[in-house]
């Protein structure tokens, strides 16, 4: 949906250039490279919901079955990790077994300082080790 200007009683109005879908195909889009890459720098606010959905995705991989694959694959895109596993295959091959023991608490966020343009908080996101 794009930005387009309202006319009502009030005059001329605009919309929110920044609808739902654009948000949650950008958290789709930033989670899976976090599973790809194991680091991405963002927003802060934009990390808080990166790191909140990122933790059920490893939550869906450490039960590992088939229900726990197919609600992972809603989220995570098909852009290849390697040259020969997707990151959904990562994501449960290599990030689910190595969080097996681990109660929570998988991403990582550092601060890095604020952005140049606009000043805004940036923020590392990383998968712990």
């Amino acid at each position: 949906m794009a930005r387009k200007k309202i006319r009502g009683k009030a005059g001329v109005k605009f919309k929110s250039p920044y609808t739902s879908e654009k948000r949650d195909s950008q958290l789709r889009t930033l989670v899976t490279h976090l599973i790809i890459h194991e680091e991405i720098k963002v927003t802060d606010t934009m990390a808080k919901s990166v790191v909140s959905l990122a933790s059920k995705m490893v939550t869906f991989a450490k039960k590992g079955d088939l229900h726990a694959r197919r609600l992972a694959a809603r989220v995570v895109r098909p852009m290849m990790a390697d040259s020969d596993k997707t990151a959904l295959q990562k994501l449960f091959d290599d990030l689910g077994p190595r969080y097996a023991s681990r109660n929570g608490g998988y991403v990582r966020v550092l601060k890095l300082g604020n952005r140049r343009g606009d000043n805004a908080p940036i923020v590392v996101c990383q998968l712990v080790k």
